[in-house]
């Protein structure tokens, strides 16, 4: 099981570190100052790594913390090309792997999966497809997916991110499958949510057939309700979330939903961190906000909630007291 992520507050430490290093080449006292904060505690150390896993994608650091420390200044200069981590990327991802038997192992293989899925979208984009049977599918921001079609079937496998789909009449079954096991639509439009260790099913039309891989029997989710489910269970059903279609527009409907859950939403569709302190996450949020324009949503809202947006880093942005 993979550690708990830092709290906002060590989070907040990290990145500000991150950009005083950053700034200039740091003389010996904070270089001192730095490693003292860094040893003193595996919440530090795993907050650094987070900050350097979210900057890495704009400026590349190693991941070792006093090689990314020696090398803060130069970073840029030094930085791999995009192409070379592809490179990279495409060797590692050959031979069993790739199988989609890695799909029972998704913290290893998703990423990989999804370099080389056939139908794709970017961070921050939504894309709209048309299957050869008529059926039409959006794909939300980050996400991947593969589509069988066979004589007897029609398959979709989920590899990451979000799927909204509206079926075409055709007489074979038409499946989706995730980590966590299959759902078999029954003339319907619904959406599906790969989510760490969980899928979410919403359903707007028709019904879907949810089926875990392990463990729970069948299960049939109606129009206007919404179910999650693991390997093993699925949860009490619930009332459709019209958030969960809502983005096939390019937009975030907030139907009195909590500061934390919009900050949530809003990250997928951006690029770096963003998040929200703590003694603000508890703000109720109404009203519709653009997804293909994260930077106007967070305008919006400090006009509207007593808030403001602070940037630590031009990828790190925190939502505050105002």
């Amino acid at each position: 099981m993979s550690a708990p992520r830092p709290d906002h507050a060590t989070l907040q430490q990290a990145a500000q570190w991150y950009a005083r290093l950053s700034a200039e080449p740091p003389d010996h006292a904070t270089r001192q100052a730095w490693r003292q904060w860094h040893e003193q505690s595996d919440a530090h150390q795993q907050a650094w790594h987070y900050v350097e896993r979210i900057s890495q994608r704009f400026a590349p650091l190693q991941s070792e913390a006093e090689m990314a420390l020696q090398t803060l200044g130069t970073a840029r200069n030094n930085a791999r090309s995009r192409r070379q981590v592809l490179r990279t990327l495409a060797v590692l991802s050959g031979g069993a792997l790739l199988g989609w038997t890695g799909l029972r192992h998704p913290q290893l293989s998703r990423p990989l999966l999804a370099l080389r899925a056939e139908y794709r979208s970017p961070t921050g984009s939504v894309r709209p497809f048309t299957l050869t049977d008529g059926t039409r599918i959006w794909l939300n921001s980050a996400s991947a997916l593969d589509v069988d079609y066979r004589t007897d079937l029609r398959l979709l496998r989920l590899i990451e991110g979000e799927v909204l789909i509206d079926t075409a009449r055709d007489p074979r079954p038409f499946v989706v499958e995730t980590t966590e096991g299959r759902l078999r639509a029954l003339g319907t439009r619904f959406s599906v949510l790969q989510q760490p260790r969980s899928t979410l099913l919403n359903v707007f039309d028709g019904a879907v057939e949810v089926r875990p891989a392990e463990g729970d029997r069948p299960h049939v989710t109606r129009a206007g309700q919404q179910v999650r489910f693991d390997r093993q269970r699925i949860a009490d059903s619930m009332p459709a979330s019209y958030l969960r279609q809502g983005w096939s527009d390019g937009l975030l409907l907030a139907d009195d939903m909590t500061l934390a859950e919009f900050t949530q939403e809003l990250a997928r569709y951006r690029h770096g961190h963003l998040d929200v302190a703590p003694e603000i996450a508890h703000l109720r949020v109404m009203g519709t906000y653009p997804l293909h324009d994260s930077e106007q949503a967070l305008a919006m809202l400090e006009r509207v909630l007593p808030v403001r947006v602070r940037y630590t880093l031009p990828w790190w942005a925190t939502l505050e007291p105002r």
